[in-house]
């Protein structure tokens, strides 16, 4: 059974950091390119950023870029993001979903390129 488990979110003031976690499992992970979006109330679910387990090839959403870092660790099946000098339009319920791999890096921007989605994390970050 696939499972992917995002988990780490909380409650933190403007400024703060917070590290999330995507565990996976029932799946070979280096298949996988594995992504983390986020949707605030009211909006629609935003990509965030992106990474290759195989050969550690990320990418980031111009809003988070210089703020938060994407990393994997093979072995343990599970990617990180590293949340940074959050603020308050950080907001959002994070989830952590799997692609299959074999197309352009962009290609994952979209959530119409993955297949298996977590249960998302809360983070919620006051001003």
């Amino acid at each position: 059974e696939v499972q992917l488990q995002a988990f780490g979110g909380g409650l933190v003031q403007t400024g703060g950091s917070l590290r999330l976690s995507c565990a996976a499992s029932g799946f070979t992970f280096d298949d996988y390119i594995i992504g983390w979006f986020r949707q605030a109330p009211g909006k629609e679910r935003e990509w965030v950023a992106c990474i290759s387990s195989s050969d550690g090839e990320a990418l980031y959403a111009d809003s988070v870029k210089g703020r938060f870092t994407i990393s994997s660790d093979y072995g343990a099946n599970t990617v990180y993001l590293q949340l940074n000098s959050l603020k308050p339009e950080d907001t959002a319920v994070y989830y952590c979903a799997a692609g299959l791999r074999g197309f352009g890096s962009y290609y994952y921007i979209d959530s119409g390129a993955y297949d298996y989605w977590g249960q998302g994390t809360q983070v919620t970050v006051s001003s």
